[in-house]
């Protein structure tokens, strides 16, 4: 699982480094390449390492707040990498099939707000839903609220 994660890390950064470092690669493909290179990155860092804890010792020992974050981001991350692959599609929808007009339809503008779009829709669906506590029942969110020595996400932690 480390390995996993250490991966996942390095190669997302040395996507970004390499656009960064060659001005050839600063297209407006490859801004959607290193949008999401960024989202797995952070999926990386904020989900995944958090996960590698909690299967290193059988439990969540980080309180009942973290992981309500831990979720949110989680679904936030993996979300927004979705998100940036249908951009992706949409890009090389267009390319294939437009290619004259591809430059006229893909204006950075447009490529602005598709990226724009892939990192803030996903906010609605993952932040709001678990700080307002409608990702489980009201029974279980007064069973946390009465036991607060239990931080259990159904079907994934261990009490």
């Amino acid at each position: 699982m480390i390995g996993i994660i250490v991966t996942a890390l390095i190669g997302n950064a040395l996507v970004i480094a390499s656009v960064r470092r060659h001005r050839k690669l600063r297209v407006p493909t490859n801004r959607y390449v290193v949008s999401l290179a960024a989202a797995d990155f952070l999926v990386a860092v904020c989900a995944m390492s958090f996960n590698a804890s909690v299967e290193l010792t059988g439990h969540w020992m980080f309180g009942r707040i973290m992981c309500d974050v831990w979720s949110s981001l989680d679904v936030y991350f993996s979300t927004a990498s979705i998100l940036h692959l249908c951009c992706i599609s949409v890009d090389r929808y267009y390319a294939i099939v437009r290619p004259l007009e591809y430059p006229a339809i893909m204006r950075r503008l447009t490529v602005t707000c598709m990226l724009g779009s892939a990192w803030l829709l996903p906010a609605l669906i993952s932040f709001i839903p678990i700080f307002m506590g409608w990702y489980t029942t009201d029974a279980h969110l007064e069973k946390l609220r009465n036991n607060p020595q239990v931080e259990k996400l159904e079907g994934s932690l261990r009490e």
